[in-house]
């Protein structure tokens, strides 16, 4: 499970409220359906604003000081020529060094639905000797602006300097809360309208080393209060086969990263599904891992998802950034509205991780209660109960769980619920990491695009 209530995270947790990708056939699906079957009906209007910048045009319209954009098979952002150097210190490590940047900023994005939160992802190389910083600046709804807000400053590695969340940011409107900007009072009807993101790419002074940016995005969302969802009725029996691992055979195996496994549901999911689209860790990346230590991959997926300022494995951009460190892949964070939107994925052979917060009474067979779990959804029943892989599991053997419609569909979507004390906090609204191929199917993209993910 994800660590105790935190006081910086707003969503999720209670606050104010070397691999290669298989073939076009893709990864393996068991029997039920299969991967080209005809995707669910699309659900109803949305309350969430994906926009990414992906491709040749997209980095070619942005305003460019000392970055070039690369064409190509994976359209990017790199370092042509630095437009200055700046000092940075550590404030995890006290070390401080001098670098060379350059900087992207996206034109402004209009949200189709004006926001009261914000995520942004991003897909990026960075080789040692490089790093990159990630902003969003907003225009509200009453016609003021936020200030450049710091989203994340973040490296593939942690040689360099220590991957962050930012802290304490706040103009009295909206507050960022470690990976994500909200509006501080929603009720008041203050929305975010439009924003700009700014990419600062780092390298060591004197060297031709650069980062390479190949997605940078957000998602916005305004999903309204509800202590329950619609429930949405059953359309697919279908289940993936993915990867099966328990965060729980690691407790207490390097404490250093958020108290050892017993805190890593979110990169045991991640690297579940990572090993599904075939992305494998070399033994050279594993040779820090302790020896005897099993599913070592697991203890590297936590370690260089870690987050120094958050002090955990669940920061949800940087999940999706390691995912994208691996060949071929991308990941976003996301929402989605309903099981409906589950289901299409999957029926393209496409998983899911889903973050949920719920009572021990409230999801049938758990066996658990938590303030902020991270579960890999890899089909349904024929019934249309959801079929997870739950990484809180004795072994390996006991991940795959199949938990009822009706009680997972209102954990993961609700955005209000009571805790054990009976005081109202949070939940996630429907959070969703997606990882896929960097050049997905038709198919796969077809059913990407009809749950608002391009």
């Amino acid at each position: 499970m994800s660590r105790a209530e935190q006081p910086s995270r707003r969503t999720v947790l209670a606050a104010t409220v070397a691999a290669v990708v298989a073939g076009s056939a893709g990864p393996a699906v068991a029997t039920g359906g299969t991967a080209d079957a005809p995707a669910p009906a699309q659900a109803p209007p949305r309350t969430v604003d994906n926009r990414a910048w992906t491709t040749y045009s997209d980095w070619r319209s942005g305003a460019a000081r000392g970055t070039r954009a690369l064409a190509g098979a994976r359209p990017g952002i790199v370092i042509a020529r630095p437009a200055g150097t700046t000092d940075y210190t550590d404030p995890h490590t006290g070390n401080s060094a001098r670098w060379e940047y350059a900087t992207w900023t996206s034109p402004v994005h209009r949200l189709a639905v004006p926001a009261t939160e914000a995520i942004a992802s991003w897909n990026a190389h960075t080789p040692d000797g490089t790093w990159l910083q990630i902003e969003l600046k907003g225009a509200y709804s009453d016609g003021t602006a936020t200030p450049w807000y710091v989203m994340g400053r973040w490296a593939a590695g942690d040689r360099d300097i220590r991957r962050t969340s930012v802290d304490d940011q706040s103009d009295d409107k909206s507050s960022i809360w470690t990976d994500t900007f909200a509006i501080d009072d929603p009720a008041s009807g203050l929305r975010l309208t439009s924003y700009r993101l700014r990419l600062t790419l780092f390298r060591r002074p004197g060297t031709k080393l650069t980062p390479t940016v190949w997605r940078a995005g957000v998602m916005g969302s305004d999903v309204p209060d509800r202590f329950t969802v619609p429930a949405s009725a059953p359309g697919l029996a279908q289940e993936l086969i993915v990867p099966r691992y328990s965060q729980e055979i690691h407790v207490g195996q390097y404490p250093e990263y958020d108290n050892g496994g017993e805190a890593w549901c979110s990169p045991t999911s991640s690297q579940m599904i990572i090993e599904y689209w075939g992305g494998r860790l070399t033994p050279e990346q594993l040779a820090w891992v302790d020896p005897s230590y099993a599913d070592p991959q697991v203890c590297h997926a936590a370690r260089f998802t870690y987050d120094y300022q958050y002090e955990g494995c669940g920061n949800w951009p940087f999940n999706a950034a390691y995912a994208a460190t691996f060949k071929d892949l991308q990941g976003v964070v996301t929402r989605l509205g309903s099981l409906t939107d589950l289901e299409t994925l999957i029926a393209a052979g496409i998983p899911a991780i889903t973050s949920q917060s719920f009572l021990e009474k409230e999801l049938t067979g758990a066996g658990y209660g938590t303030a902020g779990h991270l579960m890999t959804v890899i089909g349904f029943t024929a019934d249309g109960d959801v079929i997870a892989n739950d990484p809180n599991s004795p072994s390996n053997e006991a991940v795959r769980r199949v938990y009822k419609r009706r009680e997972f569909e209102n954990i993961w979507l609700r955005t209000k619920r009571y805790n054990a004390s009976g005081k109202i906090v949070s939940g996630t609204g429907g959070v969703c990491y997606l990882y896929f191929p960097a050049r997905p199917t038709p198919r796969r993209r077809a059913a990407l695009a009809a749950v608002g993910v391009r």
